[in-house]
């Protein structure tokens, strides 16, 4: 799940791309590396959560990330039940939520033209191992990019397949995939025209 920059005036909008990619990562390793119990577990979502709050996204753009990640949370604590007691299973959950969550808030707080500077500028040193960092930055930005095009995509079909009565299903998945790899193609025709290999 990859949010949107949200313009604002917070103290997490003004931070560097830098120093939030940074802390970002810290914090990242830091949750998952923790043997984190349900109390512990859950004052880390709540931190992520108050973090939402500073930045001015509580509760409406918060709670459309959640609902936005909702099929993967939903896998996931059905699976982790599968193998895990459900204690260790919530544990993991809200783990893996309040990751998603962070990251979420760090796209929404940073705008993608800065943290792909951060990224050329981090991958600078590694440009003598045949690293282009400038490709790589296109590479993500279009990737980025593309996460709102191929969502408009899903909702033009579910509403065609709603207008003309039919479930969804396999039938869903056919079209979304045609109208993506069509739209790669002219992406990938337009980069050429303009002599990027």
């Amino acid at each position: 799940m990859i949010a949107l920059y949200v313009p604002g005036r917070s103290i997490l909008h003004r931070l560097p791309a830098g120093v939030k990619l940074a802390a970002m990562v810290v914090l990242v390793l830091a949750v998952s590396l923790y043997p984190h119990d349900v109390v512990s577990a859950g004052a880390v979502l709540l931190t992520v959560v108050a973090g939402y709050a500073v930045a001015g996204l509580f509760p409406r753009v918060l709670v459309g990330q959640v609902w936005m990640a909702r099929w993967i949370i939903l896998f996931l604590a059905v699976s982790q039940v599968l193998f895990l007691t459900p204690t260790e299973a919530l544990v993991n959950t809200v783990r893996v939520l309040a990751i998603v969550l962070l990251a979420a808030l760090m796209t929404l707080t940073t705008r993608s033209a800065d943290l792909l500077d951060v990224l050329v500028r981090a991958l600078g040193p590694f440009r003598r191992l045949g690293v282009d960092p400038e490709r790589v930055a296109l590479t993500v930005s279009m990737t980025i990019s593309m996460v709102p095009v191929v969502t408009d995509f899903a909702r033009r079909v579910r509403e065609a397949q709603h207008a003309r009565g039919a479930r969804l299903g396999l039938r869903f998945v056919v079209p979304l995939l045609v109208m993506s790899l069509r739209h790669a193609d002219e992406v990938a025709d337009a980069l050429s025209a303009r002599g990027i290999d």
